[in-house]
Parts: structure tokens; C-alpha cells; sequence
């Protein structure tokens, strides 16, 4: 679906990407993942066209991504991004709507596209007239979701979208988020910094270190056959505090003193 060989990216005297080759299967879910700064996120901006690379190609199904089908290709992928990214003078509705009405579809069919959205996403009805500031966070990112699939693009990029929830609202909007990733079937890129994350998501897992690519594969793979010693020790960073405590009470240390 998603092609980039030998993808290179400079800003100023910083690498974010050196000569990345990597291919994205249709109708699975993709993670990018690595420390911070290791171009997860240069990766994402570059498929949308935000960016361009200074070195190599991408093509989305066999099609080179290049400035005079930029906007034919966006309209085939929805975006994502950390706290949503809606626009505060627009209520939940018309930010959902925005794109469609300016394409000028029809009203039975924003209409009737909006309520399926609501539905799938599991979103208060009666919420929809509120303006972002009305809303808790959950909702927001629910509702920038229905906005990425308004236009049922072929590609969803998700840009560390779970970051700044609270665990409970994030573990039900993970829930919800595999659940609509089974149901609709679409080409997935998620970014995120989170290990137990990427293995709940990703059909694939991307890691990255200072703009290569270090492995790709499952969960499993990355455990069982680390690439390299930064691999296990970027998964060994990844345990959990608590399983930490844990391990330490287990091994006759007061968990009470911690």
C-alpha cells in the first residue's frame, strides 16, 4: 500500500531519516515506534504529503506521492494527531463535517455518514453541538477520529493519539480503536512511544533509532530475536513500574517501603 525507498530527511544539520526503505501492507495495522527523535513521526508527515523528503520516493499504491496529486491523495487518508487537533470555533458536528461540506457532498449523505461515525465510535449524540473546550479529552479524540474516517479514506495515520489520556479513558479508547481497526479493515499507521501499545495494535512493529530502522516485525519477534542489544535494551526500558514493584516484593523486598 505505502512504499518509501531509500527516504532520506534533514532539518538543517539534524538526520531525522538516512535512506529508509520500507513497505506497509494493505488492510494492516503498522506501528512506528523508538525513542524520541527517531523519526516515527518525520515518517508519518511524509506520507501526508506535510513534508518532503530530500532524498528517494514514496508511492501509496503504486503511486508516487508528488505536489500535483497531493490533494487528491490526502483525500484518501485521515489524520490523527495527538489531543485531536479540532478547531476551537467549530462545534464536535462541523468539525466532523467540514471536509465533506466543502467538497460539496450531499446533505443526505453527510447526514447519514455523520450517524454511522457516531455509532462506530461510540459517541454521545447529544455531545455534538458542544465546541472542543466542551468535551473531555476521550471525546475529542473521538470525535478528530470521525473526522479522519468523514471521507472513508483507504489509509488512517495516527499520530501518538492516546498520549496525553488518562489510563482509564485511554485503555477504553484503545478498546474501541481495535475494535473500528477489525471492523473496517483499513491500512493503519500508528506512532507511538508505548511497547505494550504497538503489541496491542500492530499487525507489524517499525523500531527506530536516530532515523533507521533497527527491526520490524511482531512483538514476538522483537522479544525472541532482538536485532541487536538496543533492541532488548529499548524493550527492557518498556517494563512496566508496577511489574517492577512487583518483581522486587517477590523477591523479599517490603513493597510497603516503596
Amino acid at each position: 500500500m505505502i512504499k518509501f525507498e531509500s527516504v532520506s530527511k534533514n532539518y538543517g544539520q539534524v538526520k531525522a531519516l538516512c535512506g529508509i526503505d520500507l513497505s506497509i501492507r494493505a488492510g494492516q495495522t503498522t506501528v512506528l515506534i523508538g525513542p524520541s527523535g527517531c523519526g516515527k513521526s518525520t515518517l508519518l508527515r511524509l506520507i501526508i504529503g506535510l513534508i518532503r523528503p530530500d532524498t528517494g520516493s514514496i508511492a501509496i499504491d503504486g503511486i508516487l506521492v508528488s505536489s500535483e496529486i497531493l490533494l487528491k491523495l490526502r483525500r484518501r487518508m485521515g489524520y490523527v494527531i495527538q489531543e485531536g487537533g479540532l478547531f476551537p470555533h467549530l462545534s464536535a458536528q462541523k468539525n466532523v463535517t467540514l471536509m465533506a461540506q466543502y467538497l460539496k457532498l450531499e446533505k443526505e449523505q453527510i447526514r447519514n455518514r455523520l450517524k454511522n461515525l457516531v455509532e462506530l465510535t461510540r459517541f454521545p449524540q447529544d455531545r455534538l453541538a458542544c465546541y472542543p473546550g466542551e468535551l473531555s479529552g476521550g471525546q475529542r479524540q473521538r470525535v478528530s477520529l470521525m473526522r479522519a474516517l468523514m471521507l472513508d479514506p483507504d489509509v488512517l495515520l495516527f499520530d501518538e493519539p492516546l498520549a496525553a489520556l488518562d489510563p482509564m479513558i485511554r485503555s477504553e479508547l484503545q478498546a474501541d480503536l481495535k475494535r473500528i481497526f477489525k471492523t473496517l479493515k483499513k491500512t493503519v499507521i500508528l506512532v507511538t512511544h508505548d511497547l505494550g501499545e504497538a503489541g496491542y495494535f500492530g499487525d507489524r512493529i517499525v523500531l527506530l533509532k536516530e532515523g533507521r530502522i533497527v527491526q520490524a516485525g511482531t512483538l514476538k519477534d522483537l522479544v525472541r530475536s532482538p536485532a541487536d542489544a538496543f533492541v532488548t535494551r529499548f524493550i527492557n526500558a518498556q517494563r512496566s513500574p508496577l511489574e517492577k514493584i512487583l518483581e522486587s516484593g517477590a523477591s523479599g523486598n517490603s513493597m510497603g517501603a516503596v
